[in-house]
């Protein structure tokens, strides 16, 4: 793992293979632009321009958002918070995009080369959308409804604030970044307690069964005791080389911080909730059943899938799609030789005491040994490693019972801290031994963290490139990772091989109930029933998950789709090449340009065939 490095320290791009070969990826970048062309003469003064204009937005965008910068391990902005729910904020984003999409403009794409091409293209598309999220309204639609049990600055502040993430609490500056960046929590409180109040008045609410779980989110942080407060934690942890005069003096501002600040802001949100906002709380949950929100759904479905797919055609395919994988299941179901039907074999893999841990640590030591077991077999597949290593870590108890079984947080691109692999212990009995191995595929390596890391360390792509991208490509490399298990020799138990089904058909059942419930009007408990009867999740992620799709609707969608169009390209690449298919070829050509749409995608693997034939 490296060790912290300066701003001003440029990583080196080399990705030493665990074969012992090393491979640049600046190498592999080119060559793999050589397969998408574009304009015939590239002009350098252009490059050069337009290089610049994508460096000037990055820095206007991380001004705007220096929280994001604070997760890039760019730390200029560490004491600072702006508030997202403002007005002026809303007004400044909007011009920061309007202002970028004219100078785009200035340019003729045809004059530039195919790396700078495709980064015009991109950045096209991001702020045309952008934009009309604003100009339609979609954006302020969702101001109206700031909180909810995944997201919001409820849950999010802790994470920053816990010591555990990416604020860095190592000096005495660090510290006092801390205090100057939460105050803004209050202000945030204000705003959200007002477009709460707001989206009464428009009919705009949330459903009250998520209400419900917010709740308990925000008691968790109203404590007698401020060294109860997970805020304390950077005070316990506190580095040994801070002198003991700086030490007494932040003990005492953490102190009156915790107490007159974060917990008074915590109870008065807790207090809004429960005795104003809870009456007027809607009984549906899907997003069509409020003003403007089916309009909002179908621009959700096409910028998170970058496909003109409608919510009705994906209905269909994840219908398709878990008719598939259920016949599947019943193969395995058969192998392993199961006297019962497929709705039994679903309640012994939900019940049977053996397929569970019975305590924490011994779940989170079987994800440390899987760890060591998939990075020593990623060669087999890939020549291209990030530098970035990654931790696991348990999710934190106060958010622990609304959240998914795994999460991941990307590393700091300067080496600084490592990717982190969050796995949930809540309800040990919920969380079966037979799908860890898809679940770190996804999350880990070569999931999440392997291809995230992979974008952010290729410095010659422009920021917006290597710290942005699209869901359906993010997601959908993510859930494609876990089919590669087979390839890597870690699925030789059946078990283990269905629980790769297990979230496969997860995945299918989402397109049927995103759809379902925002779209075609199914009640939650409808979407309940299906994933129930179409997988052996355990009802408590059953419940969890569709609780999740409720509250960000569209965004499960990317994950099949995604997945099923890479799988498509690469039995395009294999049926078109026969011998001279490369998986490492083809794994590079995907990995190394950046999240981008699918269709980009599809057209930079079919130049790449055509190269590769040829």
């Amino acid at each position: 793992m490296p060790g912290p490095a300066s701003l001003h320290e440029k990583p080196h791009n080399l990705q030493r293979h665990r074969g012992g070969v090393v491979i640049d990826l600046r190498i592999l970048l080119l060559a793999a632009l050589v397969a998408v062309p574009g304009g015939q003469h590239p002009d350098q003064n252009s490059s050069e321009r337009l290089n610049a204009m994508f460096a000037e937005y990055d820095e206007e965008f991380l001004e705007l958002n220096p929280i994001s910068a604070t997760f890039r391990g760019d730390h200029r902005y560490n004491d600072r918070f702006v508030n997202p729910l403002t007005d002026e904020y809303g007004a400044q984003m909007r011009s920061l995009q309007e202002r970028y999409l004219e100078r785009l403009g200035e340019f003729d794409p045809e004059t530039l080369g195919p790396q700078d091409r495709l980064s015009y293209d991109i950045f096209k598309l991001q702020r045309e959308n952008t934009l009309e999220g604003y100009t339609e309204g979609y954006f302020d639609l969702r101001t109206l409804m700031p909180v909810n049990q995944m997201f919001g600055f409820h849950t999010f502040l802790p994470l920053l604030g816990s010591g555990g993430n990416a604020q860095p609490f190592n000096t005495v500056d660090d510290y006092e970044n801390w205090i100057s960046r939460s105050a803004g929590y209050t202000q945030w409180t204000d705003s959200a307690i007002a477009k709460l109040r707001a989206g009464i008045e428009a009919g705009v609410v949330q459903p009250r069964l998520i209400m419900e779980r917010v709740m308990p989110q925000l008691e968790a942080h109203i404590v007698d005791d401020v060294e109860e407060s997970v805020f304390w934690r950077p005070i316990t942890n506190m580095p040994e080389d801070i002198a003991a005069e700086d030490r007494e003096r932040l003990v005492a501002a953490y102190r009156d911080h915790i107490q007159s600040v974060l917990i008074p802001a915590y109870r008065k949100m807790r207090d809004f909730v429960r005795d104003e906002y809870m009456p007027h709380t809607r009984d549906t949950v899907g997003l069509s059943h409020i003003p403007g929100g089916a309009e909002l759904y179908a621009y959700n479905v096409r910028t998170i899938t970058t496909t003109d797919l409608t919510p009705a055609q994906i209905h269909e395919i994840g219908k398709r799609e878990a008719e598939k994988l259920l016949a599947e299941m019943e193969r395995v179901r058969n192998e392993v030789g199961f006297d019962g039907d497929m709705q039994a074999f679903f309640e012994y893999l939900r019940t049977d005491p053996e397929l569970f841990f019975d305590r924490d640590e011994d779940l989170l030591a079987g994800y440390e040994v899987l760890r060591e077991e998939i990075n020593a077999a990623l060669d087999q597949i890939f020549d291209v490693m990030p530098k970035a290593d990654y931790v696991v870590r348990p999710v934190e108890p106060f958010r622990a019972p609304q959240m998914a079984a795994g999460q991941y947080f990307p590393a700091a691109p300067d080496g600084s801290r490592p990717g982190i692999f969050y796995v949930n212990t809540y309800k040990l009995d919920s969380r079966p031994k037979y799908n860890m191995t898809a679940l770190s595929l996804h999350e880990a390596s070569p999931g999440h963290h392997f291809q995230i890391s992979i974008a952010q360390e290729i410095e010659e792509l422009p920021a917006f490139r290597r710290f942005g991208g699209f869901t359906a490509y993010v997601e959908g490399w993510a859930l494609y990772a876990e089919s590669l298990g087979r390839e890597l020799g870690l699925y030789t138990d059946p078990y283990q091989y269905f629980g790769a089904l297990y979230f496969d058909i997860w995945r299918a059942n989402r397109l049927v109930v995103d759809t379902g419930m925002h779209a075609l009007g199914w009640t939650r408990q409808q979407a309940i029933d299906w994933m129930m009867s179409n997988s052996p999740m355990t009802e408590q992620d059953v419940v969890a998950e569709v609780d999740r799709y409720i509250v960000i609707p569209g965004q499960a969608l990317a994950y099949k789709i995604g997945q099923l169009k890479i799988r498509e390209l690469r039995t395009r690449a294999e049926t078109a090449l026969g011998d001279d298919f490369d998986v490492r070829k083809f794994h590079n050509v995907v990995l190394t340009a950046g999240a981008v749409p699918l269709s980009v995608l599809e057209s930079r693997v079919d130049r790449w065939i055509e190269s590769e034939g040829s």
